[in-house]
């Protein structure tokens, strides 16, 4: 017993129960801040507060109603926070301690790639892929249209078609997801750029200024090929060169450590 509150007496283990609940709603309401889950949230707690009171009360019809609501309210929560699922399940994915157990495959993720990078240089289709590392850009991601799809080279391929609907701007890739489209990266303002540059290899620069994500810039003019990192830029990259590239940075023994301290941040990333 750790110490005693009337005829409470409270434990460690009651302490760090107290504890770990409340951090876990912290990060649930910073999670979902803002966003309209959040107000949905609202709502369905106000719905539980009184169906509690109208126990409390007896009032025998609300009590009803809301006794056979509580078989279908798991469901209802599943259905109407399902994007907000995917998200926290992909958040999730990144802690150090899960990812350290399930690895994804970097062979497998950088092949795709690079074999879709390969083929629209060839056809001049112009492209704009940005790959989240340990900086969360989750402003950027909000710019553009939410695709959680599972990563492969045919979807990177159909979505850069000049005829498709989100060929304009960036994709945003982490791990094998690919979070969102048509996504608009922040501008260089280096003043001594080469002025041939084009508007990608400029938001390919701006964001690997701003953040360390890895950002592949195709032409549309030439086909060429340039990575963005930490603020340069690699230009007429081989298809060799860009699956070295890659695999260095994608690769678990170049990832960054994190610690308890990284684990405790989780979720406040922009």
């Amino acid at each position: 017993m750790l110490f005693k509150i009337g005829f409470l007496s409270i434990s460690i283990i009651d302490v760090l129960d107290i504890v770990l609940v409340a951090y876990i709603f912290y990060k649930l309401y910073q999670f979902l801040k803002g966003s309209i889950a959040a107000r949905m949230m609202i709502g369905l707690l106000f719905i539980i507060l009184v169906s509690i009171i109208a126990e409390i009360l007896n009032m025998s019809g609300s009590t009803w109603i809301f006794a056979n609501l509580k078989t279908v309210w798991v469901i209802a929560f599943v259905i109407i926070f399902q994007p907000e699922f995917r998200r926290l399940l992909l958040y999730l994915g990144q802690i150090p301690i899960l990812r350290q157990i399930v690895q994804v495959s970097s062979q497998k993720i950088v092949d795709d790639i690079v074999g879709a990078i390969a083929e629209l240089s060839r056809k001049n289709f112009g492209a704009l892929i940005v790959f989240i590392r340990d900086t969360g850009i989750r402003s950027v991601v909000e710019t553009g249209i939410d695709l959680q799809a599972q990563l492969s080279k045919a979807l990177i391929l159909s979505i850069f078609n000049p005829r498709s609907p989100l060929h304009d701007g960036a994709v945003v890739i982490q791990n094998d997801v690919l979070i969102a489209a048509k996504c608009q990266l922040p501008l260089t303002e280096n003043p001594k750029l080469d002025p041939s540059l084009g508007m990608r290899h400029r938001a390919a620069l701006g964001l690997s200024e701003q953040s360390d994500a890895l950002v592949l810039a195709v032409s549309e003019e030439t086909g060429m090929i340039s990575l963005a990192e930490n603020g340069v830029l690699t230009r007429g990259l081989t298809e060799e060169g860009l699956k070295q590239r890659l695999m260095e940075a994608f690769s678990p023994a170049t990832q960054p450590r994190r610690g308890l301290s990284d684990l405790l941040r989780w979720g406040e990333e922009g």
